[in-house]
């Protein structure tokens, strides 16, 4: 093995930082999954950026991915699509493309590779087929091994688990959490997203006379989805307090987005002040409104975890395992709400049994819908008066 060993490693990042490898300039990074998943590997990107200075970092992951690095700035050089892969990119598998797009890789001639998707099972095998001179990553007990090898358990903080991995590939940390800005094209489209919320606030004086206050419904596990009713509640306080509301969403929660207006006017919001934007933003002027809001209220989802890399004070809905692997590791910024559920609401299955440790139950009710709408805006309020954008706020648009 090029670099020091294990024995020699200086104790200096998450784990042992081992000896760089030589002469690595060109650097891959397999991280599939959503917009969270590529928030959890940027600081390590990150820290192969600084300690491999001028090589390229080419994530292979997904269009998500892709459309994300093409509307910010951030460590990534360069995002490859996966193509549709068991264990690593969910879909029908072609022989045939999967062979073409090993072969474009290995003619990429990577000097060095990093698994950061799961525990290595599929993703390791897959990793090897680039054919990268060095190899680190994740590996269960039943997963192939590469050059370097981090033991997986479950129950990690994803961001620093990704960092022990780089660490492996003699690469300390420089930051311990993403960080991103939004390119400057897009901030036209979240400055009409808001402009058009404030045209139809009727009696406000604009957006800016107002704290903004991002609530994003939805998440990958409905079991992490905080209830609508909820969402309802929080919004219609948000707007007794001041606030102007904006629902964020994909075009499939469309309806989800709709059901929170709705409640919110029921429960005495006024016309305008919560209104929904699900489906009406791309992923670059989603960046650029999480810029200019004050705070996000959202599950553990992947917008969240983009307006924590953006700066945005947010607040989490957070059931307590997921805390575990994704939680945000400052209070300044960033408040969680927790839910200590450790079974399932409808058959009792023990739901702290999760990853590949053991199959979960087949219910899909909310782990979090016991978290209060009072402790989620007393959250709100505290971040907003914290906030140094608002004071002194003109009410002039």
């Amino acid at each position: 093995m090029d670099g020091t060993s294990t024995d020699d490693a200086v104790r200096r990042g998450v784990g042992p930082v081992l000896g760089k490898f030589h002469g690595v300039s060109r650097i891959a990074v397999l991280r599939g999954g959503g917009l969270g998943d590529l928030m959890f590997a940027l600081p390590a990107v990150s820290a192969l950026k600084a300690a491999y200075p001028g090589s390229t970092v080419t994530v292979l992951g997904t269009p998500l991915h892709a459309a994300l690095v093409q509307g910010t700035a951030g460590p990534v050089d360069d995002v490859r699509v996966l193509p549709y892969s068991e264990g690593v990119r969910p879909g029908q598998e072609d022989p045939a493309t999967l062979d073409s797009f090993f072969a474009d890789m290995r003619r990429e001639a990577f000097d060095l590779a990093l698994q950061l998707h799961g525990g290595g099972r599929y993703s390791n095998p897959f990793l090897l087929r680039l054919g990268a001179r060095h190899t680190v990553g994740t590996q269960t007990p039943d997963a192939t091994p590469l050059e370097r090898n981090l033991p997986y358990a479950y129950y990690q903080h994803e961001p620093l688990r990704a960092l022990e991995v780089a660490g492996l590939a003699g690469a300390p940390p420089v930051v311990l959490e993403a960080s991103l800005r939004p390119l400057a094209r897009f901030a036209v489209g979240a400055g009409e997203l808001l402009a058009a919320a404030a045209a139809e606030a009727a009696g406000t004086a604009g957006w800016k006379a107002r704290p903004v206050v991002v609530i994003h419904p939805g998440a990958t596990d409905p079991r992490r989805r905080w209830p609508a009713g909820h969402f309802a509640e929080l919004a219609a306080a948000c707007v007794a307090d001041g606030c102007l509301v904006l629902v964020t969403g994909d075009h499939s929660e469309r309806q989800l987005a709709a059901d929170i207006v709705a409640g919110a006017e029921s429960a005495g919001a006024g016309p305008g002040l919560v209104r929904s934007i699900a489906g009406d933003a791309d992923l670059g002027t989603l960046a650029a409104l999480l810029v200019r809001c004050d705070v996000m209220v959202a599950n553990d989802s992947g917008p969240r975890h983009l307006a924590q890399a953006l700066g945005t004070p947010t607040v989490g809905i957070y059931w307590a395992g997921n805390v575990i692997n994704a939680g945000p590791l400052g209070r300044a910024l960033h408040r969680v709400q927790i839910s200590w559920l450790t079974h399932c609401p409808e058959c009792g299955a023990d739901v702290t049994q999760v990853g590949w440790t053991a199959p979960r139950c087949a219910h899909d009710s909310s782990l979090v819908a016991g978290v209060r709408p009072a402790d989620v805006y007393s959250d709100v309020r505290l971040l907003t008066a914290m906030n140094p954008r608002l004071r002194g706020r003109s009410a002039s648009p």
